[in-house]
């Protein structure tokens, strides 16, 4: 059996903050679970991150305020920490009086950052990398992503909404990934998909998955998978942390052209033919993005 963990970067909503929606499922076989609970504990505790979620999009922005702390970085930990809380309580203290979105945002800000305050920037980039280097050697790991241009969207030809089209495109390519698994096995092998949980997204993906049992995707029948999702904390999960490192940097990739992540995650796209046919870039047509060379 194989374990889908699914995760999104972006907001599906047009125009929304990004210019793309990245939804990413990175499988594992269900024997291999204890395994990498045990490389990902590895590197969380290296960096004094036992029990904490990796949110990697929050983990990579710069801290102002550490670069305002004279000597920060020659700091313990416990320093660091101590002169951190005490710069933003002071912020909070003074937006406060104000009110506004900025103090709104600012205390969003910090409260997403907190855990992750003892750490200087380089250190929090050397977390994720070595994250994404763990990934890159899971041989037996594979990587699904549907990745939307919003920009080249037209929802007035699509029956379905951006987030519908990606979590579609998901399921279908880890139903042939697993169709792929039974064959070369000959023995049926049965995947379950698990979903960051979502109030919303939990009950519009399970109504589809419903959809998808009974009718199929628009490409494939489902055969193979159990269920429907199921729906998890991610601050609980860690495969679910490593999706949205997945999910990330694909759309960084595509945004901002940023490789060094995503050629590492990119390494375990389900490959068949000799073609990457765990991911797409919509709408593509005339790309020249390394996912979109890798279907010719």
């Amino acid at each position: 059996m194989l374990l889908c963990y699914i995760d999104e970067s972006g907001t599906p909503e047009v125009p929304g903050t990004s210019t793309h929606y990245v939804l990413a499922g990175l499988a594992i076989p269900e024997y291999k679970w204890k395994e990498t609970e045990q490389d990902i504990n590895r590197i969380k505790q290296k960096y004094r991150l036992e029990n904490k979620e990796i949110h990697t999009a929050w983990l990579l922005r710069k801290y102002i305020e550490q670069s305002k702390i004279s000597g920060f970085e020659s700091f313990p930990i416990d320093k660091r920490i101590y002169e951190v809380k005490k710069y933003r309580n002071t912020e909070i203290l003074k937006l406060q009086k104000r009110g506004g979105q900025l103090y709104k945002q600012t205390k969003k800000n910090y409260k997403e950052t907190e855990s992750y305050i003892h750490l200087t920037y380089n250190e929090r980039k050397a977390l994720i990398n070595e994250l994404a280097k763990t990934i890159a050697s899971w041989n037996y790991a594979r990587l699904f992503a549907e990745c939307i241009d919003k920009v080249a969207y037209d929802p007035s030809r699509s029956s379905t909404s951006i987030s519908e089209q990606a979590f579609e495109q998901v399921t279908t390519r880890f139903e042939y990934c697993l169709l792929n698994y039974s064959n070369a096995m000959n023995n049926k092998q049965y995947g379950v998909l698990i979903h960051d949980n979502n109030e919303t997204v939990a009950k519009k993906h399970t109504e589809l998955m419903k959809v998808f049992h009974e009718s199929g995707t628009l490409w494939k029948n489902i055969a193979h998978i159990i269920e429907t999702p199921l729906f998890v904390d991610s601050k609980l999960t860690s495969m679910i942390q490593l999706a949205d490192l997945c999910a990330y940097s694909i759309r960084r990739y595509l945004e901002n052209k940023e490789t060094d992540l995503f050629d590492m995650v990119f390494e375990r796209v389900d490959i068949n033919n000799g073609r990457r046919v765990g991911i797409r870039h919509f709408p593509g047509s005339g790309c020249m993005c390394k996912i979109c060379q890798s279907h010719k």
